[in-house]
């Protein structure tokens, strides 16, 4: 296998990892990144070699990811609902860690889909502000500022998280009457 493909394999779980933030949907997710791949290889003269194609295959499926999202609107395809507080976890967490990384994940999947994006990229990918406003085709300062209001959304919706599961943690068991 060339050098050329085998960076681009390299580069899937990063792929999945976005295109599940994007599509909050497994399935969907696993389709385009399919999609993406298949794509990047037919156009692989477009890559320049000497550089990584993390940033040339998260534009190809933020379009597609679009292409999709337009495609969906013409045919009035259902929408993807989020999950109820039930589906959310099959099983209880046995471990803090895991319960915060839940409530992480569930804050940042209620987040707008634009502001999600980019903290994603930034935060989770680690690309520079400048490589995310190119993958996303919007201007430095418009992703510094959905960036800040993206973060100022996350802490608010984890303070509230946080607050109810204190308030559940506090409260008195109910005491049952008991005769005299």
């Amino acid at each position: 296998m060339d050098e050329k493909k085998a960076a681009i394999l390299d580069e899937i779980p990063r792929l999945r990892r976005f295109a599940r933030s994007l599509s909050r949907d497994r399935d969907r997710a696993d389709d385009l990144v399919q999609d993406c791949l298949e794509r990047a290889l037919t156009r692989l003269d477009n890559w320049q070699s000497g550089e990584s194609p993390r940033q040339w295959l998260f534009t190809i499926m933020r379009h597609l990811f679009i292409d999709q999202l337009r495609r969906a609107n013409r045919r009035g395809d259902a929408a993807v609902l989020p999950l109820e507080a039930g589906e959310a976890q099959a099983v209880p967490a046995d471990q803090v860690e895991s319960v915060a990384s839940r409530e992480i994940m569930d804050a940042l999947q209620a987040i707008g889909p634009n502001r999600r994006a980019v903290l994603l990229l930034v935060g989770i990918e680690g690309f520079s502000y400048v490589e995310a406003a190119n993958i996303l085709g919007i201007p430095v300062g418009t992703l510094m500022s959905r960036i800040a209001r993206g973060r100022e959304e996350l802490r608010g919706l984890l303070d509230r998280s946080m607050a109810r599961g204190l308030a559940r943690r506090v409260q008195p068991p109910a005491i049952a009457d008991t005769p005299r």
